[in-house]
């Protein structure tokens, strides 16, 4: 069962003195539990707002301020539903996508990424000798964690309940071997990049690394080549690797991606169309895919 926050009461006119990314986020996770338990009643506001101690007027403008998009709309965007009719189309998303020439560096997907590999040999040394950076910053997902090489990005997560210290030791174990800095003056630029759909500009693309097995590294890939507005399945994402029989070591690999949100692993669902596991969290997840619904209604 998902998480539960404890009863937020907002006072009127408090809302606005709060508005900050992070608080937002907490309050909306708290929402997104709520309706994602009782999908199938098709909550009505009301009851939202009452579960969450706050006004109908507060639930409606915090989501379309948050995602853009109503709660009624975010609800639809998230049923079991709509992730199967996310599926329907599977089969043929990432056959469209090498169709079209996006196998290389060029526009993989809306965050307009191009990137580079690691060697196997830079992997298995854990890291060593490389110089990661890293920053917290606010996101529309909670507060992030960002690591940043001299070449780009290298890892991005999430911080749950203020635990900073394990948000950065979830990162830090995947390369033990490496010296990290905090700075968050050269993450910043990054989470800027990001997190601003203003920003996805092709003429200047977020470069990224990828650090981990080869196996991994080909899944990670894989997942790049995901458009914003559908979904695919493990077995598919193992059929183009050339490893049909597979889907398990996907999943695996799908489940240790150091770059959330950017290398969209959230895209990746069962094949009966559930929303199956996520490193950081479901309701993270169903967190993501409803913002990226809002940002599509806006275009």
């Amino acid at each position: 069962m998902l998480d539960t926050l404890r009863d937020i009461t907002i006072e009127p006119g408090a809302l606005a003195m709060r508005d900050e990314p992070n608080a937002d986020y907490e309050r909306v996770r708290r929402i997104i539990a709520y309706i994602s338990e009782r999908w199938r009643e098709q909550p009505s506001l009301e009851a939202i707002a009452d579960h969450v101690g706050l006004s109908t007027t507060h639930v409606h403008h915090l989501f379309r301020r948050w995602a853009g998009l109503s709660p009624k709309a975010f609800l639809q965007a998230i049923t079991l539903d709509n992730a199967k009719a996310l599926l329907a189309s599977s089969a043929s998303v990432l056959d469209a996508t090498y169709e079209v020439g996006l196998s290389g560096p060029a526009r993989l997907h809306d965050l307009f990424v191009t990137h580079e590999a690691m060697t196997p040999g830079d992997y298995k040394t854990g890291g060593v000798g490389l110089t990661m950076r890293f920053g917290f910053h606010p996101s529309p997902f909670g507060e992030a964690v960002l690591i940043a090489t001299e070449r780009g990005l290298a890892g991005l997560g999430f911080v749950d309940d203020g635990d900073r210290a394990a948000a950065l030791a979830d990162m830090t174990r995947r390369w033990p071997r490496a010296e990290y800095i905090e700075d968050t003056k050269a993450t910043a630029p990054l989470a800027r990049r990001i997190f601003n759909p203003a920003q996805w500009q092709e003429e200047q693309p977020l470069r990224v690394v990828l650090i981990g097995t080869d196996f991994e590294v080909r899944v990670w890939e894989t997942l790049l080549r995901i458009p914003r507005d559908r979904a695919t399945t493990y077995s598919d994402i193992a059929r183009h690797i050339g490893k049909p029989s597979a889907a398990r070591a996907v999943g695996a690999a799908v489940g240790k991606n150091p770059v959330s949100f950017v290398v969209p692993c959230h895209r990746v669902l069962g094949r009966s169309g559930a929303l199956t596991g996520y490193h950081w969290g479901l309701t993270r997840k169903q967190a993501i895919l409803g913002w990226e619904a809002g940002a599509m209604s806006k275009n």
